[in-house]
C-alpha cells in the first residue's frame, strides 16, 4: 500500500513544527513574511497587525489615503505581497541551505539563519518528490481562528475583564499610533472612556471552539444588534457572514474570489473601531483564508473539528477511539444480517415510508417522502378546513396542471378583460367542482382512476400526529415541544420569488395532517397546518438584503386563510428574542435557517452539447423550486399596491476620510424608524 500526503492540518504553533516557518514574531504571517508591516506596540510591547490590510485593497481605494483612522498621518501606496509558489520556496530553503533538525550541526546553522530571516529549520516533507509541487501544503486551521477571533471581540466589546485588548496601555499606543482624540486616556485623572458594556458579573464560561463557531456566526449579529453602534455592528456582523460563507459544506470558486476581495474592506473598517492592540496575528489570518478555500476547496476537509472532538468521553483518547470505530466499522462487514450494527443502522431523519407502493398511474402528490411520528389520532376536516386543504393539493399536483390551464383559458375566453387576480379567486373557490366534473365527464376519456379519486377531494376523517420527519429535517408540533428545550417545530416555505428571503413565510407547526383520498388503493398525503405570520414588507417580515437577516414579527399574522401546505415544501428554521428592551423589538423574533445534514447539494448538470466547462469543483446548487401556493397571490399585490409600505433598499456604503471616527456609544432615543433600512452614509 501506498500513501501520498495532500496536506497538513494543525492550530497555528504546530504550524511553524510542521512547515519550518516561524509563527511568531513580526513574521508570523506564513504568506506576507518579510513583507509583513507588523510593528511592536510601545506600551503593550507585543507586536500588532494593525494598519497591515489596506494594501490588500484595490489601488484606488479611498482608505489607503485616509490619514486619520488608521496611522495618523500615513498613507498606503504599497500593494499585497505576492503568493509564492511552491518552487519558488524550495530554492529560497536551498539557498538558505537549512538543515533538517536531524542533520548534523542543524541546530547551530538554522539558529544563524533565524537572526534574519523567519525559517527556522527545513521541513522533512520536502524530502517527498511531490511536495514542492503542491499549492496547499499547511493549512491555515480556520477553527483556532475563527476562535481567537471571536474570543478578542467578545472579550473587548464586552469588556470583560483581564481578557479584553481595550485596556489603558491601549490607549496610551492608541494615543501614539492614531489620531483618536475621544479615546483617549486623560492623564490628569489616568481614567479612559470606556466604549463598551461593563459584564464583568455575566461572563461566559466554558466556551469551546464549536461555541464561539455557533456564536460568531450565528448569534453575533443578533446579540450586539441593539447593543452597539449601527457602524461598529455592520463591520462586525460583515465578519460573522465572512466566516459563515467561508466554511459553508458547498462553496463556489466564484464565492471564494468574492471574499477575497471583500475581507481586507471588513479588517480596514475593524482597524478604524478597534485599538492597534486588539489586531494579533490571528485578526490577520483570515485576509488569507479564502485563498486557501479557492485552491483547496470546503473548509470541513481542512480544519481541526474532526480530530478535536471526542465523541466519547471527555478523558479519553481522540486517536484511540478514531481506532477503535474504524476496527468495529471494519468488522461490521463480516456479521449475520440479523446482528444490529452501524452499516445495518437506518441513516437519521429518513423520510421515506415503507410501505410506499408505487403502481402506474399514480399521481407524485401521494408519492412524497415523509414519516410520522408519535401515535396517530383520528380528527376530522371542519368546512373550511376541507376546502383549503383540497384546492391546495390540487393546485400543487403537477398532473393537474394542465386542467388548471384549461380551466384558466376558459376563464379568459368568457371574459377577455379578466384581472389576474380574479382568475386566482376564481381557482380558489370555483376549480375543485369544476374539476370534478370534468374529470367524470364520459366525453373527456379521462382513464386514470388516481385522478378521478383526487377529484372527489380527501376524507373528512384525518390521521394528526405530534411529529414528522421531511426533506431531511425532524418536525414536532409546538404542543410536543412545548416542555422541551429543543426547538424543532418552527417552519418555513418559500415565496413567490425563490431566489430571494424576503416573501417567505414562517410560523411554527401546529398539527401534522395526514390525508387518504377514497378509491381501492391506499392514497396518502402529508400536510402541515400552521398559522403563518404576517409576511408583508416592514410591519410583518423585516428582511435585511445586505446581510440576509430576516425578523418576523410573532404578534401578527396572515390574514388569509390558508393554513395547509405540502410537508415536502417546507423547511426548518429557529427563532429567537433580541436582548432588547426597546419596545419596538419586544414583538420581532430573528429567523435562524436551518440546514438539513442530508441534503447533499450537487452541480448543476450541463448539457452535453454544450462545450461549457466546470471551472469550480464545488458548486451550490439551488434547491428544487417550490410548488405553486395560494400566498404568493396576496403577496404580489401587497408588494404592487401604490398605498402599502415599500420595502426600503439599503445604498451601498460610502467611505471618506474625513468621517470622525465613530464612538462606541448606543443612543436609543429617536430610534423609531426601520433600523432595517439605517445605513449611515461615512461622509
Amino acid at each position: 500500500m501506498r500513501a501520498a500526503l495532500m496536506w497538513t492540518i494543525s492550530d497555528f504553533p504546530e504550524f511553524s513544527m510542521l512547515s519550518g516557518w516561524s509563527t511568531a514574531g513580526r513574521r508570523a504571517c506564513p504568506y506576507c513574511k518579510d513583507d509583513s508591516d507588523a510593528f511592536t506596540l510601545t506600551r503593550g510591547g507585543k507586536q500588532s497587525w494593525f494598519d497591515n490590510h489596506r494594501k490588500f485593497l484595490p489601488p484606488n481605494h479611498p482608505f489607503r489615503k485616509n490619514k486619520n483612522a488608521f496611522i495618523k498621518n500615513k498613507m498606503v501606496t504599497k500593494v499585497a505581497p505576492a503568493i509564492q509558489t511552491s518552487e519558488e520556496i524550495f530554492k529560497e530553503i536551498q539557498d538558505l541551505k537549512l538543515k533538517r533538525v536531524m542533520d548534523t550541526g542543524a541546530y547551530e546553522t538554522n539558529s544563524r539563519i533565524a537572526k534574519t530571516t523567519g525559517w527556522r529549520k527545513r521541513s522533512i516533507f520536502l524530502d517527498l518528490p511531490y511536495w514542492r509541487t503542491n499549492l496547499i501544503r499547511h493549512n491555515l486551521d480556520v477553527m483556532h481562528i475563527e476562535k481567537n477571533v471571536f474570543e478578542n471581540i467578545f472579550n473587548t466589546v464586552m469588556n470583560v475583564e483581564g481578557k479584553t485588548k481595550d485596556n489603558a496601555k491601549s490607549r496610551e499606543d492608541l494615543k501614539e499610533f492614531c489620531s483618536r482624540p475621544e479615546l483617549e486616556r486623560v492623564v490628569a485623572t489616568g481614567k479612559y472612556p470606556k466604549p463598551c458594556i461593563d459584564m464583568r458579573k455575566l461572563k461566559l464560561f466554558g466556551m469551546k471552539s464549536h461555541d464561539c463557531h455557533v456564536f460568531m456566526q450565528r448569534l453575533l449579529p443578533i446579540a450586539f444588534r441593539k447593543l452597539l453602534p449601527s457602524g461598529v455592528w455592520r463591520a462586525l456582523t460583515e465578519l460573522s457572514n465572512f466566516f459563515k460563507e467561508l466554511t459553508s459544506t458547498v462553496i463556489r470558486e466564484e464565492d471564494m474570489l468574492r471574499l477575497n476581495e471583500e475581507i481586507p474592506l471588513i479588517l480596514c473598517k475593524l482597524e478604524r473601531i478597534f485599538p492597534p492592540s486588539f489586531f494579533d496575528s490571528m485578526e490577520h489570518l483570515p485576509v488569507h483564508l479564502a485563498y486557501e478555500a479557492w485552491i483547496a476547496g470546503p473548509v470541513q476537509y481542512r480544519w481541526m473539528y474532526p480530530f478535536e472532538r471526542n465523541k466519547a468521553k471527555v478523558e479519553g483518547s481522540i486517536c484511540n477511539a478514531y481506532l477503535v470505530e474504524e476496527a468495529s466499522l471494519f468488522c461490521a462487514h463480516y456479521f449475520e444480517p440479523h446482528v444490529k450494527a452501524r452499516l445495518q443502522k437506518m441513516p437519521r431523519n429518513v423520510d421515506i415510508e415503507e410501505d410506499i407502493i408505487e403502481w402506474p398511474g399514480n399521481l407524485s402528490i401521494f408519492t412524497r417522502p415523509g414519516r410520522t411520528l408519535g401515535r396517530s389520532r383520528i380528527k376530522y376536516l371542519s368546512e373550511e378546513e376541507y376546502s383549503a386543504a383540497q384546492i391546495y393539493i390540487l393546485l400543487n399536483c403537477p398532473e393537474v396542471q394542465p386542467f388548471i390551464n384549461i380551466y384558466v383559458d376558459e376563464l379568459r375566453s368568457m371574459f377577455p378583460q379578466i384581472e389576474d387576480r380574479h382568475v386566482d379567486e376564481k381557482l380558489e373557490h370555483d376549480f375543485a367542482i369544476w374539476f370534478y366534473n370534468f374529470a367524470h365527464d364520459p366525453s373527456k376519456n379521462i382513464s386514470n382512476q388516481v385522478l378521478k379519486d383526487l377529484s372527489k377531494g380527501p376524507l373528512r376523517s384525518y390521521k394528526c400526529y405530534s411529529g414528522c420527519i421531511v426533506n431531511g429535517y425532524k418536525f414536532h408540533t409546538t404542543s410536543h415541544n412545548s416542555d422541551s428545550t429543543i426547538m424543532n417545530s418552527c417552519v418555513c416555505i418559500k415565496g413567490a420569488n425563490y431566489a430571494t428571503d424576503e416573501n417567505d413565510y414562517y410560523d411554527q407547526l401546529r398539527e401534522v395532517v395526514c390525508l387518504e383520498y377514497p378509491g381501492l388503493q391506499i392514497k396518502r398525503t402529508i400536510l402541515f397546518k400552521c398559522g403563518w405570520f404576517d409576511p408583508t414588507p416592514n410591519t410583518g417580515t423585516k428582511c435585511h438584503l445586505q446581510y440576509k437577516l430576516v425578523d418576523v414579527n410573532h404578534k401578527r399574522f396572515f390574514k388569509k386563510y390558508e393554513p395547509f401546505v405540502l410537508a415536502v415544501q417546507v423547511t426548518q428554521v429557529n427563532y429567537t428574542t433580541y436582548p432588547s428592551l426597546k419596545r419596538n423589538k419586544v414583538d420581532w423574533w430573528a429567523v435562524f435557517k436551518v440546514k438539513a445534514r442530508s441534503i447533499i447539494e450537487l452541480p448543476k448538470q450541463v448539457p452535453e452539447t454544450t462545450s461549457v466547462s466546470y471551472e469550480a469543483p464545488f458548486q451550490q446548487d439551488e434547491m428544487e423550486a417550490p410548488l405553486i401556493h395560494i400566498n404568493d397571490f396576496d403577496i404580489e399585490q401587497s408588494l404592487n399596491d401604490p398605498n402599502g409600505a415599500d420595502i426600503e433598499i439599503a445604498d451601498e456604503e460610502i467611505e471618506s476620510e474625513e468621517e470622525p471616527l465613530i464612538e462606541l456609544e448606543s443612543n436609543d432615543e429617536g430610534d423609531e424608524h426601520d433600523e432595517f433600512a439605517e445605513f449611515e452614509s461615512d461622509s
